[in-house]
């Protein structure tokens, strides 16, 4: 699949609404912007252990056998298809904000780290969406780092604008509900036709 369409499909995942922007919200709301862009690095860097972490083992794998590279983009494809119908399914498509203390910037970049880096569903989500993009023909370490980079990156834009909407408190709870709703919606049908077109098209090849 092309560049194209990987940054449009992860620019979409990364302005729906999750657990990643409920946490910044919450340390904006705590500690002010300061913490809450404190926090947005510290995920970052968090996300960016998933990322190398992804990008050794799928290069592993790939090179004890295409056929079991293959496999995991199969499994993979199932996974987005199956993130996409909970989504769809998903009654309530806002994130509760918990109540936080403040502790400081440092203190927060520090939690982002911990908090993102033993979060199963990113490292989950890593391998099942990088792989759908990576040619085998090509060195698969540097296309899996570039990838999860971009990601990395939109989701820490995402989460930045949280932080600075939070700490105006502009929205009303209703316009931010419909709007959650609304990313939410566009990113199951994302990941279920992702997902889909991959599948199909292995089958055709």
């Amino acid at each position: 699949m092309s560049f194209l369409a990987f940054l449009a499909a992860a620019i979409v995942l990364a302005i729906t609404p999750g657990p990643g922007i409920a946490y910044v919200v919450a340390r904006t709301v705590a500690g002010g912007r300061t913490e809450g862009l404190a926090s947005c690095l510290g995920t970052a860097i968090g996300g960016m252990f998933h990322v190398l972490a992804a990008a050794l083992g799928l290069s592993l794998i790939v090179a004890q056998s295409a056929l079991a590279f293959g496999l995991v983009k199969y499994l993979g494809a199932a996974y987005l298809i199956y993130l996409g119908v909970r989504l769809l399914l998903r009654k309530d498509s806002v994130f509760p904000v918990e109540s936080v203390t403040a502790h400081g910037a440092r203190k927060a970049l520090r939690e982002g780290i911990v908090v993102e880096a033993l979060n199963v569903k990113t490292a989950l989500f890593f391998l099942a969406f990088l792989p759908q993009f990576v040619s085998t023909a090509e060195l698969v370490i540097p296309q899996l780092v570039l990838l999860g980079s971009v990601c990395v990156a939109l989701n820490t834009c995402a989460d930045g604008v949280a932080v600075y909407a939070a700490d105006r408190l502009l929205e009303s709870s209703a316009a931010r509900a419909a709007r959650a709703r609304l990313l939410t919606r566009a990113s199951g049908v994302t990941m279920i036709g992702l997902g889909t077109t991959l599948a199909l098209a292995r089958r055709e090849s």
